[in-house]
Formats: structure tokens, sequence, C-alpha cells
């Protein structure tokens, strides 16, 4: 059984004037095609001050790991594809995702963001037939305390070259021992 599946996703970007005057035009995400074409920088629709252009196609890859995040992204009320950008004008594809997970870790500079668009219905099927092949439900199993170390003494953890009156650290109980 294959661990990963990809397919490849044309970025649709759509052009329209800023509204400032340090701004004259703004970039964003208007969609994705399915199983597209390589096609940088085609022209898809011109009309008065739009422009959609598709900027690349990246793939989607989807391992057989991660399918608790699709499992998440696919049970939202709208289930969605993250595509993250790089640079100021017409921005730069850098990837497209599925994980919501994996959307966040995009986001890092002033120059990158992630922006989400709906869907496809071709591109949900496609990530719920390969959820159902390798998603396997892991119980939650909440962590236990070490009974070994649940009453151990913590007294003097200060720096013992500090000589000090009063340590932060000693409890009570082994201060009236010094006495």
């Amino acid at each position: 059984m294959e661990r990963t599946a990809e397919m490849d996703v044309g970025v649709v970007l759509r052009r329209t004037p800023g509204v400032t005057r340090w701004q004259k035009q703004v970039w964003s995400l208007a969609g994705v095609i399915p199983f597209a074409p390589e096609a940088n920088g085609r022209v898809l629709r011109d009309s008065d001050d739009v422009l959609e252009v598709h900027a690349a196609t990246r793939p989607l890859i989807l391992h057989r790991k991660e399918t608790e995040a699709l499992v998440q992204n696919l049970s939202a009320q709208v289930p969605s594809l993250w595509v993250a950008m790089r640079g100021t004008g017409q921005p730069d594809i850098v990837t497209v995702t599925a994980s919501p997970f994996e959307a966040g870790c995009h986001d890092i500079d002033d120059e990158d963001r992630v922006e989400k668009v709906a869907m496809p219905a071709g591109i949900r099927d496609w990530i719920e037939a390969f959820v159902a092949r390798h998603h396997v439900d892991e119980p939650f199993i909440k962590r236990r305390r070490d009974k070994l170390r649940e009453g151990a003494k913590q007294d003097g953890i200060g720096d013992a070259r500090i000589p000090q009156g009063a340590d932060v650290w000693r409890t009570p109980s082994s201060l009236r021992g010094r006495k």
C-alpha cells in the first residue's frame, strides 16, 4: 500500500485595485484547480480592474501519518485547502496543503502569508478515499503520574555554593528540623 498520494493543484490569484495610495493593487487567493496542468501566469479572466491568473501549479501531497489532520479538516463545516505564499506584489506560491496543522507552520514572516480557500468537491472526494484507506483511530490515553516520584523530596534545589539565610526552595518542615 502506498504511503503518500499526490495531486497537482493549480493556484488562482486575483488582482484588484488597492484602496490606499500606498498599495496600488491587492493580490489574493481566488481558488484552486484540481488536476491542473502546468500553466504559470496564464490569464483566466481580465475584466475592468480585476485580473485572475493561474499563478502556479503545486503538488498537494497527502501522507498516511497525517490522516488525523485530514479527518479534522474534512469534519469542518467547510473543508478547506491552505496556500502558503511569499512576497509582496504578486506573491510566489510556496505550497498547497490540506492539513490545518501544516498550514500554521508557514505563516512565520511579514512577507509570508497563508490563505484558505474552500476545497473543491473533486479534491474532497480524493482526500476522503485516501483517509478511508489509511486512517486508524487511536484512542486517547491519559498519561498517569509516576508513582515512584510522586512524593520525592526536593529540598535544597538552589545552588549550594551560595549561602542563603532563607532558601525559597526549602519546605517549612525541613526548616523546622534545623533549629
